[in-house]
C-alpha cells in the first residue's frame, strides 16, 4: 500500500519494460565497444606508423570525435548518414555512433599504453636479437595491456551511459522506456529513480566482474610499486564512470 501511494507501485509495475529497455542498452553498448575497441587498436597502430599520411588522417579523426558532443555525432549518424545513401535504423545509428565516439578515446589510450613500454626495454630486446614480432607479443604487448586495461574497461562503462542519449533518436533503451513511462504515469521521479538504479547496478557489475577478471589474468595481479601480495599490497581500483587514473588502495 505505501509503494501504491508514492507512486513507486505504479512504476514497479513497467518493470518488464525496463528490463527490456535494460536488455537494449546492453546491446548497443556491447556491439559499440567491440567496434569501438577494433577502431582503437588499428587506430593506435596507425598513430605509431612511419607513413605520415596514416598518422594525419587517424590524428583527425581522434580531434573531431573528442572534441564534439556526443550527442551531435547521434544526429549525424542517424539523420546524415541516410542522406549520404546510408540508411540506418536507431539501433544501429547509435552503435555506429557510440563505436566512433569511444575508438578515438581508446586510439589514445591504446597508444599511450603502448609508448609507456621503456625504451631500456625495446633496447635490451634489440641486443638479445629478438625480432620484432618477439619484442612486441613478449615484451610490450604484455605491459601495455596491464596498463590500458582499467582505462579501457572505464570506457566501456562510458558507452553503457552513453547510450542514455540514444533516446533522443527514439531508440527504446532504458532511458527512452523512463521517459514513456514518465509520460504515462506523470511520476517523474519515480521513473528515472528506476532508470538510474539500473544504470547504477550494471556499472557496478562491470567494474566488479573487470576487477575479478582482471585477478585472474594478470600475474601478479594488478597493483602498483612493484610490491608483492600480502599486507601491504595495494591494488588498482576500477572506478565506474570515470577515465581517470584508477586509484590505489592498500591492502590489509
Amino acid at each position: 500500500m505505501h509503494h501504491e501511494s508514492t507512486g513507486w507501485g505504479t512504476v514497479l509495475s513497467h518493470t518488464d519494460q525496463f528490463l527490456s529497455g535494460l536488455l537494449i542498452t546492453v546491446e548497443v553498448s556491447v556491439l559499440a565497444f567491440i567496434f569501438a575497441l577494433i577502431i582503437g587498436i588499428l587506430g593506435a597502430a596507425a598513430r605509431r606508423s612511419r607513413f605520415r599520411i596514416l598518422r594525419v588522417i587517424v590524428g583527425i579523426y581522434v580531434e573531431i570525435f573528442r572534441n564534439t558532443p556526443l550527442l551531435l555525432q547521434v544526429f549525424v549518424a542517424f539523420f546524415g548518414l541516410p542522406a549520404l545513401g546510408l540508411p540506418l535504423t536507431n539501433f544501429q545509428a547509435g552503435a555506429v555512433a557510440l563505436a566512433a565516439n569511444a575508438g578515438a578515446y581508446l586510439v589514445e589510450i591504446i597508444r599511450g599504453g603502448l609508448a609507456a613500454v621503456p625504451p631500456g626495454q625495446l633496447d635490451a630486446a634489440h641486443v638479445l636479437s629478438l625480432t620484432r614480432t618477439d619484442t612486441f607479443s613478449r615484451i610490450v604487448l604484455p605491459q601495455a595491456i596491464r596498463k590500458v586495461y582499467p582505462p579501457i574497461v572505464n570506457q566501456f562503462v562510458q558507452i553503457v551511459l552513453g547510450s542514455s542519449l540514444l533516446s533522443a533518436i527514439a531508440l527504446p533503451e532504458l532511458t527512452g522506456v523512463a521517459q514513456t513511462v514518465n509520460s504515462e504515469t506523470l511520476l517523474t521521479l519515480q521513473s528515472f529513480g528506476f532508470a538510474l538504479i539500473l544504470y547504477l547496478i550494471v556499472s557496478n557489475i562491470i567494474s566488479v566482474g573487470s576487477n575479478l577478471l582482471g585477478a585472474v589474468i594478470f600475474h601478479p595481479p594488478l597493483e602498483a610499486g612493484g610490491r608483492s601480495a600480502g599486507k601491504g599490497r595495494r591494488r588498482w581500483l576500477i572506478i565506474p564512470g570515470t577515465n581517470k587514473e584508477p586509484r590505489l588502495k592498500s591492502g590489509v
